[in-house]
Order: structure tokens, then sequence, then C-alpha cells
């Protein structure tokens, strides 16, 4: 256990938080905080995003290499994609954070194995109203100042970080030269494979928006709603205005390399698996265009979890295979300000909202859940609710109205207006 966070008698104010209680054991309760030490932060949440890696340290409990062996004892709160208003500052970082900034947090402390917001800490964590962040995530420098004002954004900038960190782990050689270029290819061929859900979504901006310039992308995807989903997000229309070839593909009841080949009969420079599928990881590794790169980058909960690869290309082909786990504090900076500029809106990935309440169920349903991010503002009082069915609960309560109309003006993504809306119209009582 993560020494900041034990023995600490001086009781403080009292919040709720989800937390992780043991193996498929999560709820929410109500707890003291201890008063922050003189190397600490008081943060207070206001956007907290979902990942499938907290679905996977709850169901694994203290199995998993970052959930500590006394949860049951000493539960950790939720939630490593946070953001929020800094409520308290410690004496000795007085110069350096003032109450009242707004920070994003980066939870890569210490991989491959360290601790980190989310799975460690009993006070650290995006699912709770306020929440302490030790002395150690100050140090490594995971505590990002940034002016947007529009909290999700904070949020997202972790996923997307984890995104911009895959990309720019690809790398590319030359022929007897023994240097790596890191990144995708310039001008390349890109196919992302299994990119229907919300990561998918993410790479899919970044890819068409970002500082890579590929010349032709192909997302691929089995589910015929999020395809649609992709199709009306990203208009092959304008990737071409950016001259970028762009191509939604279906390829259920048909064979994923021959769906690729047929678009590039050359391969791929690049190619993104987002699912932990054995026969996607092949049909990548099929369709390599020689140099080509396979990111890996679907977090299997299996470990023994494998895949065939064609090792004639690896040596004649110059082929090769790289994973990614999390991103850099450069990477999320990177985000900040791509979102911050509009070059990229990582709000596309959200298509459902709720209150702290709802952490739990949606948490345990995360594996089956066919949506895209869930976004959670732990001071406000709202069900796990769609955004596509906002205008079906005004029926019963009038602030869905006004909330509707928010998001309807920009294409049915959550957006900064609508999160102001909510953090003053569903907040709880204690927060009102």
């Amino acid at each position: 256990m993560p020494s900041s966070d034990t023995s600490r008698p001086t009781p403080g104010r009292l919040i709720r938080a989800a937390r992780i209680h043991g193996a498929h054991k999560v709820a929410v309760s109500e707890i003291e905080l201890p008063e922050i030490g003189p190397d600490e932060l008081l943060l207070r949440v206001v956007s907290s995003s979902m990942c499938l890696s907290t679905y996977k340290a709850m169901s694994l409990g203290s199995d998993h290499k970052r959930v500590p062996d006394t949860i049951s004892s000493e539960p950790v709160i939720t939630g490593h994609e946070f953001a929020g208003v800094l409520e308290d500052v410690g004496a000795d970082l007085a110069d350096r954070f003032t109450v009242g900034q707004s920070v994003a947090i980066l939870p890569t402390m210490g991989l491959p194995s360290g601790y980190s917001p989310g799975y460690s800490y009993p006070f650290f964590g995006g699912d709770a109203t306020y929440c302490i962040v030790p002395a150690v995530a100050v140090e490594k420098g995971c505590v990002l100042p940034y002016d947007d004002g529009y909290y999700a954004n904070g949020s997202l900038a972790e996923p997307m970080s984890c995104i911009i960190g895959a990309f720019r782990s690809n790398y590319h050689t030359e022929p007897l030269v023994w240097e790596h270029h890191m990144g995708l290819k310039p001008g390349g061929r890109l196919a992302l494979l299994g990119s229907g859900g919300a990561m998918g979504i993410g790479a899919l901006d970044y890819a068409l928006h970002g500082p890579f310039t590929p010349s032709l992308v192909v997302a691929v995807d089995v589910d015929a709603e999020r395809l649609e989903r992709l199709r009306t997000l990203f208009p092959a229309e304008e990737a071409a205005r950016r001259g970028c070839r762009l191509e939604v593909v279906d390829a259920s009841g048909t064979d994923p390399v021959d769906a690729l080949r047929a678009i590039s009969s050359d391969g791929f420079d690049d190619v993104v698996v987002f699912a932990a599928i054995k026969e996607l990881v092949e049909a990548g590794d099929a369709v390599l265009a020689h140099d080509g790169c396979l990111n890996f980058f679907a977090g299997p909960t299996d470990r023994a979890f494998s895949a065939s690869l064609n090792l004639y290309n690896v040596h004649y082909e110059s082929t090769h295979l790289v994973g990614t786990s999390g991103g850099s504090r450069t990477d999320m900076e990177e985000s900040l300000e791509l979102s911050a500029s509009g070059a990229i809106n990582p709000s596309r990935m959200v298509t459902h909202v709720g209150g702290l309440d709802a952490v739990p169920d949606a948490l345990s349903d995360l594996p089956s859940f066919t949506g895209g991010k869930i976004l959670v503002y732990p001071h406000i009082d709202m069900d796990l609710t769609a955004i596509a069915d906002f205008e079906d609960h005004a029926q019963h309560d009038q602030r869905f109205v006004r909330l509707a109309e928010i998001c309807a003006e920009q294409g049915n993504i959550w957006n900064h207006a609508a999160e102001e809306y909510v953090l003053d119209a569903f907040a709880t009582e204690e927060s009102a």
C-alpha cells in the first residue's frame, strides 16, 4: 500500500466515493478523508470517464497487479480518467499550485507495475466527490494544470493520451540503416481493426486531425450501429478535403483480410487492433505491408492470450509488432492542447452521462456495454443516461428538455455547454 495513504489519523471532510472492496465488489459509500499533508493536494473532482481497465481491476480484485492485497480492509477508489479543481494546496506546494486551479490527472505513475489512481489508493481516484493527490503523484508530474474550462476534456485527455502514445510507439525502418523512425508512416496506409468503440472513435479523430497524415484510413468493425456512428462523426468527404481517403468497413459475415486487401492490395503500413480477439490480431498481421507495424492496443484479461504471427514476414518483409499501455505526460498535454484548440474533439467518444451512484452497475456491466465512453460527474444526481435518450427523458423530467436541445445543437455530441448545464441543473443537495 502506498505509504502516503496509510496511518492518516487526522480527520478531514466527508466525501462519497465508489470503491473496490474485492473481486466483483464495488460500492458507493460515504468515507472520511484525512487532512492533506504539506506536500499533497485536495482535489474537487468535476468529471471522471470510465475505462474497461477499471472493470479488469474490479473483476480481479487483489489479483490485479496494481490493486493492493489489503482492499478488503482498505478499499480503493475507482476511476483513473479524471479532472477537477484544487480545493486545497499543501503548504510546501503553494509556489506551484493555487486553490481554484483546474487540473487533469495523469495516472501512469509507475508503469509497468506501480501504483496508480483508480486502482491502488484509498483516497486517490476519480469516482469520488473529492480526493487527495499524494506527494508521489505531484513528484512524478502527474498533475497537469490547464485553462480549458471544459472538464470532460480533462478526463478524456487520459484515454486520448493512450491513443497518442500508441500511434507514436509504432515505428518504421530503412534497410541496413538500423534506425527506427517512430510514429505512423507519413502518407501511409492505416487500418484500425475493431474500431467501433470509444477508443476507436478517439483513434480515428486523432488519425484524421492530429499531426500524422495518413493517405488512407480504414476503420473496421462488425457492429452496424457503431459503424453508422463512425460515418456520421467522420464523413468521408471531410477526410477527403484533408487529403485522406477514409473507408468504414462492415466485416460481419466476411473475411476482414479479404475486405482490407480489396481496399489496399499492397497491404497497410500501420495496423492497430482494438479488441483482444485472436482472429482479429491474425488478420492485422496478414494485411501488413513491407515494413508494416502491428500495434496490439487491446488489453486482454487472459494472461495466456496469444495469436499466430507470420514469422516469415518478420524476417523477409520486416514486419513488426508493438503494444502500449497508457500515455505519457507529453501525450496527455498534446491531447489537452489539441482539444482546447478544437483540432480534435474527444467528446465524440461519449455516449452516456451519469452521477456517482451510476458507477457500480455501469462498471459491472461494462464488458457487455455497447455504447461509447461513460462520463461520470460525481456532484450530480442523474441515472446513467444515453445522450440519444435525453429527449425521451424530457417527458418525465423537464431538465432534460434543455439538455437535449444543447446536445442537438452540437449533433448530439457532448459539449462544454451541456457540462455546465448538468453541473447546475442536476447538482446534488450537498453540491448545490
